[in-house]
């Protein structure tokens, strides 16, 4: 994915959507660029609602990885939003952060930037700096194909997919599924939270590849589809798919713990 002298000359920075899941499934990929002799920062904003502390996982993380670095931008104010989706909260966060995200990136200059499927404003903060920004995608390739297909399904209805009910919705490579089982803050196209899942489907195509955790064995419908091009369907090239999974949390805490629940 990254050639050789972009590993040598500068590395990468990864950039998750606030909440601790993204932040966890973001350090398991960069213990992954940094096998392949990559520098790695993980820069990080501060969720506006309560997530769970990051500081104890962010300080385990630092000591098991000592060649990943944490950068923690700055706070910024949120407006009122009236979506009773805490997605609309992130989005509008994001966009906030974008000038300090610009700041940083201008000073770190990496060879390029990873951002999680919350963080498609930063696509614009990469090309104003000209670095190549990658998209990294945890929710399997069905899910992928779907959400490139999102802005086909929208412009051929004027209806929510709730109010479209249990009519099935039919995206290449994956099997029908009924447009109300479609997440919750997707269902009214009229929310903020949709409007803003919209524009991160709208924007997948822009990336310079997408980084997906899954594998050729485990979705190969899905995937064919994405790579041949029957998802994106406006005319524009699907980006390079790079399957790398299964991609799972390494932490020992959970690894001692994983019996559990048997």
């Amino acid at each position: 994915m990254f050639a050789a002298d972009e590993r040598k000359r500068g590395g990468v920075v990864l950039y998750p959507s606030p909440g601790m899941g993204h932040l966890v499934s973001m350090v398991e990929l960069g213990k992954l660029f940094v096998l392949h002799g990559m520098a790695v920062t993980i820069v990080t904003v501060d969720p506006p609602y309560n997530t769970g502390s990051t500081a104890p996982f962010i300080a385990r993380a630092s000591a098991a990885n000592p060649s990943i670095t944490f950068h923690r931008l700055p706070p910024v104010a949120l407006p009122p939003n009236p979506s009773p989706h805490f997605e609309a909260l992130a989005f509008d966060l994001l966009r906030l952060s974008n000038p300090n995200l610009l700041a940083f990136l201008r000073d770190a200059a990496p060879r390029a930037i990873v951002v999680d499927m919350f963080c498609r404003l930063a696509f614009d903060v990469a090309a104003e700096l000209c670095i190549p920004c990658y998209s990294f995608f945890t929710s399997g390739a069905s899910v992928l194909a779907t959400f490139f297909y999102i802005p086909t399904l929208h412009s051929a209805t004027v209806k929510s997919f709730r109010e479209i009910g249990s009519a099935p919705l039919l995206v290449p490579g994956i099997p029908p599924m009924p447009a109300d089982h479609m997440p919750l803050p997707m269902l009214d196209r009229e929310d903020e939270a949709y409007k803003g899942f919209f524009h991160i489907c709208s924007r997948l195509p822009d990336a310079h590849g997408i980084i997906v955790n899954t594998f050729d064995a485990l979705e190969p419908r899905a995937l064919e589809a994405i790579a041949a091009g029957r998802c994106v369907t406006d005319g524009r090239t699907t980006p390079p798919i790079y399957p790398i999974g299964p991609l799972i949390t390494s932490d020992g805490r959970e690894k001692a713990n994983r019996f559990e629940t048997i």
